[in-house]
């Protein structure tokens, strides 16, 4: 496996006020708890508040995403960022292409089109064993990416706001 390289991103615009969103798939309850402890761990290191939708797989969780935030947007409190969390193992058919493809399709279709900071943290593995050392608590946890993701692109959007 390559070595991770995450420049340290110097952004520090505040973002004190945000509200973030996480989207769940609980298809691998296990790994999914270590991937949410990770994003909800750097949502409190930044000082964010945050909601938890669960749904049943990575298909799922654009719709739900999308579904989200318009009714946040019209009860008067709306989320600023969210997070995608889910696991896909290959399995014996094509059907690991297409949920992996089509939910990382319909992830960045929604944060473009919504102008949407939005983390990935949906992870496509051949195997558990792969999908543990992407959910683990530490450097590598994919929860965290994800999350650390949609907070670098809110600091951008609220910076460049004030432009």
């Amino acid at each position: 496996m390559a070595d991770a390289r995450r420049a340290q991103l110097q952004d520090q615009t505040d973002i004190s006020g945000a509200r973030a969103l996480i989207v769940e798939a609980r298809f691998y309850d296990d790994i999914q708890d270590a991937l949410l402890q990770g994003a909800i761990a750097e949502l409190k290191l930044a000082g964010l508040s945050h909601d938890v939708i669960t749904v049943p797989g990575a298909l799922e969780i654009p719709a739900a995403i999308a579904i989200a935030i318009d009714a946040a947007a019209a009860n008067g409190t709306p989320y600023h960022c969210a997070i995608a969390l889910g696991c896909v193992v290959r399995g014996e058919t094509f059907h690991f292409e297409i949920v992996s493809m089509e939910s990382s399709r319909g992830l960045t279709d929604l944060s473009v089109d919504l102008r949407l900071p939005l983390g990935n943290g949906i992870i496509t593995v051949n195997t558990d064993e792969q999908a543990w050392a992407r959910a683990r608590p530490g450097d590598l946890n994919k929860g965290g990416d994800a999350a650390r993701a949609a907070l670098a692109v809110l600091r951008i959007k609220r910076r460049l706001a004030k432009s």
